[in-house]
């Protein structure tokens, strides 16, 4: 498979080929939406704990991730995380019954919180035990079955080649490989040369890159390097939702975004921002657009960001949006 041609998962025809990266705490719904007024191939929700589903926590924000996980007219994979096949195979379940059309398997995440439990990135120290996670996903759902990782858990650990090829065999339809170890989380830089070897396996799915893209510089330079088939961006579509169908656009020709500018980026954030307040309920919704409306400062250089972090009431926020947004220079 060669990069521009139509990656096909099931019944799912992908966009074109720079896709949304799951990350926990951000591509919730209303972030999910943003990204999907400009476009993108396909958008991964924020990784799913399977005991979190299978015994559901009683807290705000357990319930509200597990709402609309699917939601939207772009293609949305579902990321679950767990290091118990049982668990794991009923997850897979439920988010299917949920309307996921692709379910993706985390075996990337580096939080401790999430390799002291042995999920995450710490399954690349095991990889019979997680194969076995895999046997189990792909034997519960007719969906397509996706499988997310690192390069390794450390440098005398880079098995991401071994991993993928046994993931092939097991019946996963595409791997995502973020070029950095567990170990070095996001420091440094994302060796994208390092996936090429499982870019190099016979008869392996779809490859997507990920780690430090951010423009169609980045995207052209890991695609080349890696001799993946598509990018995934994460960290580069914060405060610029806008920015995958531009590189999506300078890659493949696809319809150019819009990219919001003065009153129509205000606009633009004013509604992300509505979203999150409609969606987490006003409390919240208050202290989880605090980072996003960061963001959007950071990425646009407009001004106020301090004041708008602060304020303190919705009405407050808004007329702050307004009046930073609406000046400022250019969007990212």
């Amino acid at each position: 498979m060669q990069f521009g041609e139509p990656i096909i998962l099931g019944d799912t025809r992908l966009g074109p080929p720079v896709f949304l990266a799951p990350m926990a705490g951000i591509t919730d719904l209303p972030f999910r939406r943003a990204v999907a007024r400009y476009g993108a191939g396909l958008m991964v929700s924020e990784m799913v704990a399977s005991t979190e589903m299978v015994t559901p926590r009683p807290s705000t924000r357990a319930a509200v991730r597990a709402k609309a996980l699917t939601e939207g007219a772009l293609p949305v994979s579902v990321q679950i995380a767990g290091r118990e096949a049982g668990a794991m195979a009923e997850t897979a379940r439920i988010v299917e019954g949920m309307g996921a059309r692709i379910v993706d398997i985390n075996m990337g995440c580096p939080a401790k919180k999430v390799t002291g439990g042995l999920s995450g990135a710490a399954l690349m120290r095991d990889l019979d035990h997680a194969l076995g996670l895999i046997d189990a996903v792909v034997g519960a759902v007719s969906v397509p079955v996706t499988l997310k990782m690192r390069l390794g858990w450390d440098e005398d650990c880079l098995n991401a080649a071994d991993l993928a090829r046994r993931a092939t065999d097991a019946g996963v339809r595409m791997l995502t490989v973020h070029g950095r170890t567990r170990a070095q989380f996001y420091k440094g830089q994302a060796d994208w040369t390092r996936i090429r070897a499982v870019a190099n396996l016979p008869g392996r799915p779809p490859l997507v890159a990920n780690g430090d893209v951010v423009d169609a510089a980045s995207a052209r330079a890991a695609l080349a390097a890696s001799g993946a088939e598509a990018v995934m961006i994460g960290r580069g579509a914060q405060g610029a939702p806008w920015r995958l169908a531009r590189i999506a656009h300078d890659l493949t020709g696809s319809p150019a975004p819009q990219v919001p500018q003065g009153d129509a980026l205000a606009d633009a954030v004013a509604e992300h921002y509505q979203d999150m307040l409609d969606f987490y309920g006003t409390d919240l919704g208050l202290r989880v657009a605090r980072k996003h409306l960061g963001w959007y400062a950071d990425a646009t250089g407009a001004p106020l960001r301090d004041q708008m972090l602060r304020a303190d009431s919705p009405a407050a926020a808004l007329a702050l949006i307004r009046q930073a947004f609406s000046d400022a220079p250019v969007a990212a």
